[in-house]
Order: structure tokens, then sequence, then C-alpha cells
């Protein structure tokens, strides 16, 4: 009998289902959205309730397009988004009906609390945690018992966004390595929860969810689960970990020193290795790898895709009509037309810090900007200095991480982005580096959850198979001439962003005195 593995993408914007072959190959895939709420000002929710029904949806609408029987599904996998805080009763009953997610910043006054004993450099130290403070499960697991105590008295365990899914599926709340790293109480070097952290926070030790492996089947579908989903009971769940880690063994980031850039709405560069990456100044944001004893280390810009949405909603409504007369895809005629653009876009640069400032940034408060405009720029060159500003400004990420450990010679690119030759041409050029794209783009994420699955009930012997998963599509050489001018242009480009920080301070600081 033929058998199949399931691998759930649980992401910021939907659920994704994937079936995947015992070769590693997606056969099918289904999608299935959620909604996010803003009820104030840095609150980012979503119903957790959500995310299951979008679970079974896309897993019923899977096993129907694929045609494929229940019982020929061996196991599932899933990576999660980060950081998230569901909290659950003794009797795992959710506790509050929609939950923060990762980009939820509202525990400030948790962090200045927690930094009265604990400085955030020390904490970085330990942890590897390099977004801001606010975003990380401890921080936000304080704003609940400070400002809903009486849900905090009956919180047995808060759990991550994949592990309330795994606890639907199983019965069992547990959490990975990998997902732990990012609870703002996580020793790297140590893999465990650190009781000085804990404490400092004056949270009970109880309320972290058990480590498990991330390739560890922490148990069957429970016959409800499984009638609800359409599959058997003789289904195992594995673990599976938080989507970066996922993602870094999806896009082949399993061995030391190999590295891959995500090109999604957001962008990141990540390097695995044996040791976490810690800066102080750069502050990478680490997460303990789903392959045992590494980790993926990363410096990222918040608005990379966002950014190039935003030129093709406002500067080219006009493209968007064109596409859909023609049934093409808009960014296609937005890319070919960046191409009357010469290298370096006559002059004008792009700052796509349009989402803030990330850590690497002077400042959060940094906002994006065309630089260098006069009357002679036309459409072409701002929408080719928009990709090539999200280059150059990986390129400060790439420069941090090589300065921390030896990377190898090539590029893998994942994500929306790395399907366009024009933006991969530009990488390259800007990196100085061979650009590699293979048949794995979106699916990154969801082949490391099957990897964990297939390795973690013994359908593969390891997770070597995910090289041979991935199919060289197009491989983009540096061009001399092109990365010469991009050279030139980088400290203009350093330079320039130091100004729009200073800038985005003194603005914020007119609007405080509103």
């Amino acid at each position: 009998m033929t058998k199949y593995i399931i691998a759930y993408d649980l992401g910021t914007g939907g659920n994704k289902a994937s079936l995947y072959d015992l070769e590693g190959r997606c056969i099918k895939e289904c999608f299935k959205s959620y909604e996010t709420f803003y009820p104030r000002s840095g609150w980012h929710e979503q119903n957790p309730r959500k995310w299951w029904e979008a679970v079974v949806e896309s897993t019923r609408q899977l096993l129907v397009e694929s045609s494929i029987k229940a019982n020929e599904v061996e196991c599932l996998g899933i990576s999660g988004q980060s950081l998230g805080v569901v909290p659950l009763d003794k009797d795992g009953n959710l506790l509050r009906n929609t939950t923060p997610i990762w980009s939820d910043s509202r525990a400030i006054p948790q962090t200045k609390k927690f930094q009265e004993e604990y400085t955030e450099i020390d904490w970085y130290r330990i942890t590897g945690n390099g977004f801001p403070m606010p975003l990380y499960s401890a921080f936000k697991i304080m704003w609940y018992r400070d400002e809903e105590p009486e849900m905090f008295k009956r919180i047995d365990k808060v759990v991550g966004s994949k592990d309330y899914i795994n606890y639907l599926l199983t019965g069992v709340a547990v959490t990975d390595y990998s997902y732990a790293s990012g609870s703002g109480v996580y020793d790297l070097r140590g893999w465990k929860y650190s009781t000085d952290l804990i404490n400092i926070c004056n949270l009970p030790r109880e309320i972290f969810p058990d480590i498990v492996p991330s390739t560890q089947v922490i148990g069957n579908l429970t016959a409800t689960a499984a009638a609800e989903l359409g599959l058997t009971t003789k289904v195992k769940v594995v673990s599976g970990g938080v989507d970066n880690s996922c993602m870094a063994l999806g896009a082949r980031a399993m061995k030391e020193g190999r590295v891959y850039n995500s090109l999604g709405s957001s962008s990141w560069i990540a390097v695995t290795s044996s040791q976490p990456l810690i800066n102080d100044k750069a502050k990478p944001f680490v997460f303990a790898h789903v392959i045992p004893g590494m980790f993926t280390s990363a410096v990222s810009t918040f608005a990379a895709g966002s950014s190039f949405r935003w030129v093709r909603d406002n500067l080219c409504r006009d493209l968007i009509h064109q596409a859909q007369l023609k049934n093409v895809d808009v960014y296609e005629l937005m890319t070919a037309e960046a191409k009357e653009s010469p290298v370096g876009s006559r002059g004008l640069l792009f700052n796509p810090n349009m989402a803030g400032g990330t850590t690497m940034s002077p400042s959060i408060n940094i906002r994006g900007a065309f630089l260098g405009m006069d009357l002679g720029h036309s459409r072409a060159d701002m929408i080719r200095a928009t990709m090539e500003g999200v280059a150059l400004e990986l390129r400060i990420a790439l420069d941090i991480l090589s300065n921390m450990v030896k990377l190898s010679d090539e590029m893998l690119v994942v994500g929306g982005g790395s399907r366009s030759q024009v933006w991969r041409q530009i990488f390259s050029d800007v990196y100085n580096m061979k650009v590699v794209k293979t048949n794995i783009d979106q699916q990154a994420a969801a082949l490391g959850a099957a990897a964990c699955a297939a390795v973690g009930t013994g359908l593969w012997p390891n997770f070597d198979i995910v090289d041979e998963v991935h199919k060289v599509e197009d491989v983009t050489l540096p061009i001399a001439a092109n990365n010469k001018v991009y050279e030139k242009l980088i400290p203009i480009f350093i330079k320039s962003e130091q100004y729009l920080a200073d800038l985005g301070d003194q603005i914020i600081a007119l609007e405080l005195k509103k």
C-alpha cells in the first residue's frame, strides 16, 4: 500500500495542507485563510479555533482533490508561526477567543519591568531572541497575568500555534526545542528553559509545556480528530517545529554554513550552524533548529515583498488592469518594466523599511523612502529601485552573517519573490554570489514539516533526502560590471539609512507631543 505524509504550514495568513509521497514530492496542496484582528494599536490577534477549522477544511479538501484513501496517510507534521501564546485550562479548554500572534507588541510594560532586573543585552545573549522584546511569548504571558488575572489563574499551559493544533490532534500538550527557543525564557546553549529567566518573569514553570524533539511522535490521532479530518486513528503525529526552523530544513540549510534567502512579504537571510550566532549590535534572531544540535540564525527586513506590493497597488494600477485582461501575473509586467531601467536605477535609491526597523536598523522608527528622485526618473526606475533596495538591505544582513561564520558559496532563494528572474539577477549582483532557484519555492516550510514527520516515523532514515527533493531550475551568476555599481551604492545606502532613522525618530517625537 502506498504511504503518504501530510504537512501543515500554519502561517500568519492561513494554513496550507500539503500531501507528500515517500520521495518527498508534493502531490497536492490546499490553502485555507483566516483573519487577523487589530483591536488596538500594537495588538495583533487571531482565533485559534479558526486555525483548527482551516486545518480540518484544508485536509478534507486535500483528500478529495488527491483522491487518496484515508488509510494511506501514515503521519502528520506541522510548521507553525512563532511566538504564539494560547492559554489552556487543565481540561484543555481555550481560555481566550483570540490570542496574540507573533507580531503583537502589547507587552511593552512587561518588558520594561523585566529590564529592571535583567538587561536586554544579557537576556539576548542567553536566548538569542533578536526580535523586539515585547513580541516574545513570556512577556505576553506576563501581560495575561497583569491585565487578565482571573483568566490567568485558570491557565494550566500556554502553548504555541502548532502545539495547539497538535493538542487537538492527539490530546498531548508539548512543544519542541525550536518553538521553545522563541519563548523568551529559553537557554539556547543549555537546550532548556532558564529557571532564572522564568523566575525574573515571576511566572510558574508549569505553565510552559515540556520540550520534545521535533521528530518525536507525540501520539496518534484521537477518534474525534480523525473523524473531523477524515483520517484514521492509525495516523501518527510528530511534534514538528517553528516556521523559521522548518523552513531552514526545507530550504536545504541542514549543514554548517548553509544559507538561504526567504523572499516573501518579509524577507530574511538565515544560516545554519552548530553554535548560535549572537551579536550584540546586529542581534540576529536565533532559533534552535529542528535538526538536533543545530541552530538557525537570521537577519531580516520586515517589508520586502510587501514594499513591492505597495508599489503595485499605488503606482501600477494600470498594470493590475492589464494583467487581468491578459490573464498574467501583474508582477511579470512590473519586472518587465523594471528591465527598462539600468543597474542602479539612474541613481534612485529605495529604502524598504516601510514596516519599521529591525534589530539591525539604526532605529525601529526608520521608515521607507525613495531618495535622490528628480524629474528625469520614470516609473520603471521606481520599480527597479524598489527591487534593488530590498536586495541592498539584505546585503547588509549578509555581511553581518558572513563576518560571524563561513558561509557556503551559493545562495538558495525561496518564497514568492524567487520566481522573478530579474530579481534573482539583482540579488546575485548585489550579493556577488551564485543564486540558485530550485523547484521548492513557497513549499520550504511544508517540506521541512514533512521531513520531520518522515524521519520521526522511520519512513526516512535521515534528512539527507531533502537534498534529493530539490531540483535546480535556475542558476544566476553575478555580473561583474553590475556588482561594481552596487558596491559603490552600498556605503551611500547605509549612510542614507542613518539619516532616515534620525528623521523617523524626530517625526515620532512630534507625533507624541500632539
